[in-house]
This record gives C-alpha cells, structure tokens and sequence, in this order.
C-alpha cells in the first residue's frame, strides 16, 4: 500500500511539473505574439496634405477624394524592423482651432513622434510650424523623441513658393530633419514610405532624429549651418515594410 501511495504522488508531482513547463511556455509564447505600439501624431495646418500622407503609407494608395479632418482621423500599420513586428499609429488631427479644440489633450498624450507637415505652395502653411512646434513644446514632446518637418505637394513644381533652402534654414534652426515629397505623385510613393519607416527605426532603437551636436552647431553663433543638407529619402527601408490590417489582441503599448 505504501508503494502504491508514494508512487500516486510521484506521478501527481511530475504532473504538476509538466502543467507548469506548458503554462511557462504558453506565457512566452504570449510575450513573443505582443508588438509595441508606437503613437506618432502629424500636424499642420488644414489642406496641407496630412490625411493624403497618412493614407498613401497606410493604404498605398492616394485618396481621390477628401472631407476636412474634423477632430482626429485614425490609421495604423504594422511594419517589420530588424525582425520585430511594430505598429505605428498615425493620428491626423483637424488643423482648423474650432475642430481640435476639445481633443488636443487627448491628441498630445502618449505620444512617441510628431511629424510636421505644411504645403510647399502656401508660405503660409510653412510659417505657422513654428506655432505647431510651441504647441509641442507646451506638452513636453520635445527633441527627445523623434520629431521631423515634411514639405508635402513638391509635385506643383509650378506654384512652390517655400524653396528648400529656407526649410532647411527653419529644419535646422529646430535640429529636425526635413523631407520632402509628394502624397499625390506615384513615383514619390517611396518616399513617403521611407520618411515613416526612418521614424520607425528610430523609436525601436529608442533614437532621436539628429544629434545634439547638430543644434548646437546651427545656433551657436547666431546663424544657421547648412552642413547636415536635405534628410535623402531613397527606396532602401520600403522593402522592410510588412502590411497588415489585422488586429491583434497580444499588443503593449511602448512607453519610451
């Protein structure tokens, strides 16, 4: 009887084992499944081309047809960097006050990058960054996470009225990169990919966009320098994009 009984219990602690190694592994499994979700924000002014950005990198494809953004328009894609598996999440706020009023709170909380868009035919467009960036600045979402100016519509060769060695004056003055490029122009599509892909390799590797040093050299002595040039946006990074529309219920959001 005796053997019988250490024998049960032998069998019920291997059992007990087993279930642990099998509960072990399935929570690995789970952490593995998990992405990290990443919130960039892209603001502007209105008809500067924001909604078109965000839906020629999440869709493909540019939208013939657009409504003004009235609060905040939502997308989001899953991108693969290095091996793992990202999602970013581009949030496209109103550009006119009486839309985002209410929501810029919510809009600036937990925010991992902002991308600064203006239209290179309306000098207007491009003089109110400044005021987008104290915007930022007013909610902490300083040069410590990845912050970048984009020159939309650079296919009206016709009407531009911001050249580039202004922007880059300006994009050095805020130690940002700039872009430029075309949501509507199939040929500049690539572009657009790599802007936010270059983003997102940054927020896996928990990078800045420049380097201190940079700044510090375009306002030392009162000017600007023009060493660092125009951010070259070729076609290397749009190979490592992975689309997806699924959703995934295994998700963490990153707090770097």
């Amino acid at each position: 009887m005796n053997l019988f009984f250490r024998t049960q219990f032998t069998f019920r602690k291997m059992d007990d084992t087993t279930k642990q190694k099998t509960g072990s592994s399935r929570r690995e499994v789970s952490i593995k499944k998990q992405k990290r979700i990443f919130k960039i924000i892209v603001i502007g002014d209105s008809n500067v081309g924001k909604t078109c950005l965000t839906f020629r990198f999440c869709g493909g494809l540019f939208p013939m047809k657009t409504e003004a953004t009235i609060g905040v328009d939502f997308r989001e894609r899953i991108v693969e960097i290095e091996g793992e598996e990202l999602k970013l999440q581009l949030w496209d706020t109103a550009g006119q006050e009486r839309f985002r009023k209410s929501m810029v709170q919510h809009y600036y909380r937990n925010v991992h990058a902002v991308v600064f868009v203006y239209d290179v035919t309306k000098i207007v467009s491009f003089e109110s960054l400044s005021h987008w960036i104290e915007e930022c600045d007013q909610y902490q979402l300083t040069t410590t996470i990845p912050r970048v100016i984009v020159g939309n519509k650079c296919d009206c060769t016709d009407s531009i009225s911001v050249n580039t060695n202004m922007a880059q004056k300006f994009a050095d003055l805020h130690n940002m990169p700039l872009f430029e490029t075309s949501a509507k122009d199939d040929s500049e599509a690539d572009h657009v990919e790599a802007i936010f892909m270059t983003i997102a390799h940054k927020l896996k590797n928990s990078k800045p966009m420049m380097s201190p040093l940079l700044h510090k050299q375009g306002t030392l002595d009162g000017t600007v320098s023009q060493s660092s040039g125009v951010i070259s946006v070729g076609k290397s990074h749009a190979r490592e994009a992975k689309k997806s529309n699924s959703v995934d219920e295994n998700e963490l959001w990153c707090a770097c």
